[in-house]
This record gives C-alpha cells, sequence and structure tokens, in this order.
C-alpha cells in the first residue's frame, strides 16, 4: 500500500528501511526517501508503521 502517494512511497519500502537498516524514525525515513517532503499527509501513517514494526525487530534480537 502506499503511504506517500505523492512521492511512490509504500508502506513495504518503509518496513524494509525499518528492519534491514535500522531506520527508527521519521527523519531517517525522509533521509532515504522523500516521505512528506509536499503534502505532509503520510507522515501519521508512517509513524504508526515504524511503531508496528518496533516490536517485530525487538524481538528478532532476543
Amino acid at each position: 500500500m502506499y503511504v506517500c502517494i505523492c512521492h511512490g512511497v509504500s508502506d513495504k519500502k518503509i518496513k524494509q528501511l525499518a528492519i534491514e537498516h535500522g531506520v527508527t524514525d521519521i527523519r531517517g525515513i525522509k533521509k532515504c526517501t522523500a516521505l512528506g517532503s509536499q503534502c505532509g499527509r503520510c507522515v501519521r501513517q508512517a509513524k504508526e508503521i515504524l511503531e508496528q514494526v518496533k516490536p517485530v525487530e525487538l524481538q528478532k534480537a532476543s
């Protein structure tokens, strides 16, 4: 599903950045993509996706 329609950033891309590259916040996502740089409506949803990924990462690290 596209989270940022303006720049074509998907939920899969956000999850990939979090899991494979250790990106844990919106600032990190913005450094890797153009998320939120146009209309900004996607930022809230991207934060929710990152919050869902964090518990999964903590389980993997244990």
